[in-house]
């Protein structure tokens, strides 16, 4: 090692304590990776967690310095999941939302979110699942469309008479942009229309935007 130590800690954090440290000249092997910690195992055979910041000032076996890979475009263009949180506003009302996706190709996603929004007349939730395609995933801003379905909770507020819960069952169709920042993380923006298939009005569309920070690893 070119560092005088090597902090192993009990867990992947800072909050885990020291249990164990390396000296200088001697080698661990990395395990496996946990965000932007490593589990290494020591020549005596004893595993911890080290950051990637204090591994970062340590050496390999022909003396090149260990590099990690903290998120850059080629990331951005080719990774598994990603997942990120979003604000906005649907038919009208404050919209709060969170998405998960698995990357089937680069230009292909399966998408899960929640959102739940708060209105003047009525509060209600949305829990959708579908497909999202990535037209020009090696572009720093690419554009991309979305279809799926989904259930919306309705929650109507009224102070006269006890109001009726009800769920409907709903599709979307939306398009929308992703600009990469830096390292792991990116912007996300969307505009989704959503046509709520059990509602006596079957005409009735509801508009959603949204735009958030997102990240991939």
């Amino acid at each position: 090692m070119a560092v005088p130590y090597l902090e192993l800690h009990t867990g992947p954090g800072r909050g885990y304590p020291v249990a164990q440290v390396v000296g200088r000249g001697e080698s661990v092997d990395v395990l496996y990776r946990h965000t932007d910690w490593f589990k290494v195992r020591t020549e005596r055979g004893i595993e911890g967690w080290a950051s990637a910041q204090d591994l970062s000032r340590t050496l390999l076996a022909d003396g090149s310095r260990f590099t990690v890979n903290l998120g850059d475009r080629a990331g951005f263009r080719s990774h598994t999941w990603e997942g990120g949180v979003f604000a906005g506003a649907y038919a009208g009302a404050t919209l709060i939302s969170a998405y998960a996706a698995l990357s089937v190709t680069d230009n292909l996603k399966i998408e899960a979110d929640a959102s739940q929004y708060l209105g003047n007349i009525s509060n209600g939730y949305l829990f959708d699942i579908g497909l999202a395609h990535v037209f020009m995933p090696e572009w720093r801003v690419s554009p991309f469309v979305t279809l799926g379905t989904g259930i919306e909770l309705v929650e109507p507020k009224a102070t006269l008479a006890q109001p009726i819960n009800r769920s409907d069952q709903l599709g979307y169709a939306g398009i929308g942009l992703r600009c990469y920042l830096t390292r792991r993380f990116f912007l996300r923006g969307e505009f989704r229309s959503n046509e709520i298939f059990t509602r006596t009005n079957t005409n009735e569309v509801d508009k959603e935007w949204r735009v958030g920070f997102a990240f991939f690893y």
